[in-house]
């Protein structure tokens, strides 16, 4: 992917709109034309002047004229509306690909991979790609027409003097690379510079809390005004090199001009070459312009060089092979509910360790099964693989007999719900965020669902009672509230398996138990896996299984375990004399 070249990213990248780029850029030929066709035909007024010609040519050399400039206006909306056309298309077809890709990617990705970063893909990488095909669409197009129209004329009306162009132009171009080059270091300088002042605000925001609970505003303006003093300096120093760069083309440019200029007169006035008045202002003109359209290529370098980089960058995600595999596999209708684990081991990738080892387990149908043990032990990581986020390592999980590896899991988790510790709440309603993903939810069936998760009673004083917006994470609700819609977000789908990660362990008491009461009732007639660190939550399981750094330790009843000196034992006598 890294290896392939500039045009083969870019051409491989329109595939399904070449048809679209191609007219549109035949229609900025047709519409671009008068600027590379109006400097022979004003070479040929000018003769008409100068040598006393038949007036008659000036009024159809006018006519020429005022049609080209008149086409201009059709053939131009034409132009837009196909260039648009394919880079709108194609815009909305790479973020809809990526969004697509997103949903496929295994759970690993996201554990590895920045929020932010994937955001910058979707929003900032794209319009990267569009800007680069817009200015192509332009400028590029632009300045290859006008380098042909030059040349082709004057190469048919004095082919001699292409030499001068051959020269000259060459040599403005290597000035212009050279510059150029200069400038990108600096440009690089200011831009990191940029992201290590964009990398402290983003802390400073987020420490905000930390800041103004220690009274520490003071030390914190002062580490960022550092870093704005850097942006500062950079940034005077870019436009430094920018001045300069500009200034030393400019010049340059302009001194092959006067060059030129100078050069053609006096071809024309010792008649070296056979060239008329009209003639010296046609090769003057079309070497400003072959100058222009060198300048207007090395302007186009850094947005075709960013969006290349940002084609690569949407292929990390287009192309990735993280991707869980469900094609082809068994879709199921319904599931019973029974999970057998045989044998299982995981491995993070980038660890040498086991957090599992040969885990043996077996729910049958509506048993409750508890995972309890430290932080770090492998309660969440065997949550993950029941529910086919991550995959075993060696061993198998088998849902109702069959093996998860040959299932479209997928269509297996219709049947399962998670109510974690942190609820995933978004930006809408609490009726959008508990029916979310459902077809046709009536109110009956909501307001069941928000009764027995004990919600009914606070979304009742709500303004606008399940129609209330949230907030961004719910961030209208407290933290009780939002386990509440999360639990009833999960009642309403009728799950046959519930996987509960420490549901309520970041709760105040009387939210727990109301918390509580709502996961019983959500638990009945449901194979269920707790996830719990408080064990007063966890004495009713049919089987609470005791992991201690991925391996299970003791399994048992409550009674069994309390009976029994062992580790369970230690943790809830622990924290019976805490509470």
């Amino acid at each position: 992917m890294k290896t392939e070249s500039t045009f083969q990213a870019i051409w491989n990248l329109t595939a399904g709109q070449r048809r679209n780029f191609g007219i549109s850029f035949l229609l900025f030929t047709l519409k671009h034309s008068p600027v590379w066709i109006m400097p022979l035909i004003t070479a040929n007024i000018i003769d008409i002047l100068v040598q006393k010609k038949d007036l008659s040519q000036l009024w159809v050399y006018l006519g020429i004229m005022m049609f080209l400039v008149v086409q201009n206006l059709p053939i131009n909306i034409m132009y837009v509306r196909f260039l648009s056309t394919a880079v709108r298309n194609l815009e909305s077809k790479l973020r809809l690909e990526i969004a697509t890709q997103l949903q496929k990617l295994n759970m690993g990705f996201y554990t590895k991979t920045n929020a932010g970063v994937l955001q910058t893909k979707v929003i900032r990488d794209v319009e990267a790609i569009e800007q680069m095909l817009k200015n192509i669409g332009e400028g590029g197009i632009a300045g290859i027409n006008t380098l042909l129209g030059a040349l082709l004329i004057t190469a048919f009306k004095i082919p001699q003097f292409m030499l001068v162009f051959l020269v000259m132009v060459p040599l403005s171009a290597t000035l212009i690379i050279t510059l150029r080059s200069r400038l990108k270091q600096t440009n690089q300088q200011f831009r990191q510079e940029v992201e290590r002042m964009s990398a402290q605000v983003n802390e400073m925001t987020t420490l905000l809390p930390v800041t103004r609970a220690h009274g520490l505003e003071a030390p914190a303006i002062q580490k960022v005004r550092g870093s704005f003093k850097l942006v500062k300096n950079a940034g005077m120093k870019l436009d430094f090199a920018n001045a300069l760069f500009g200034a030393s083309a400019w010049v340059a440019f302009q001194t092959a001009n006067v060059t030129c200029l100078g050069l053609a007169v006096w071809l024309s006035y010792t008649q070296t070459l056979p060239i008329t008045p009209g003639e010296v202002v046609m090769l003057t003109t079309y070497f400003a312009m072959l100058t222009g359209s060198v300048l207007m290529f090395s302007n186009l370098f850094p947005t075709i060089t960013r969006g290349v980089e940002s084609i690569h960058s949407v292929r990390e995600i287009l192309q990735s092979s993280n991707v869980e595999q469900n094609e082809g596999k068994k879709v199921v209708d319904s599931i019973d509910g029974e999970v057998e684990i045989s044998n299982v081991s995981f491995t993070y990738p980038d660890s040498d360790e086991h957090a599992l080892h040969n885990i043996e387990l077996r729910a049958k149908p509506n048993q409750v099964i508890a995972l309890v043990g430290h932080s770090g032990s492998g309660k969440s990581t065997l949550i993950n693989l029941i529910i086919g986020f991550l995959r075993p390592t060696s061993g198998t999980i088998r849902i109702d007999g069959i093996d998860i590896e040959t299932l479209d899991m997928r269509s297996v988790r219709r049947f399962i719900s998670v109510v974690a510790q942190e609820s995933v709440l978004f930006e809408g309603s609490i009726k959008e965020n508990i029916v979310y993903g459902l077809d046709e939810v009536s109110d009956e069936e909501l307001e069941s669902a928000l009764r027995a998760a004990n919600a009914m009673e606070f979304v009742e004083r709500l303004p606008d009672g399940w129609d209330t917006v949230v907030g961004e994470r719910g961030a209208k609700l407290s933290g009780g509230q939002k386990q509440r819609v999360a639990i009833a977000r999960a009642l309403i789908r009728d799950p046959k398996v519930l996987l509960l990660d420490e549901a309520t362990s970041s709760l105040d008491s009387e939210s727990e138990k109301l918390i509580q009461s709502a996961l019983d009732i959500l638990m009945q007639g449901r194979t269920t896996f707790v996830v719990a660190h408080r064990l007063s939550t966890v004495h009713k399981a049919d089987q609470i299984i005791v992991l201690d750094k991925g391996y299970v330790v003791e399994r048992g009843t409550h009674k069994d375990l309390v009976d029994h000196e062992g580790q369970y034992k230690r943790l809830y006598t622990a924290q019976k004399l805490s509470d």
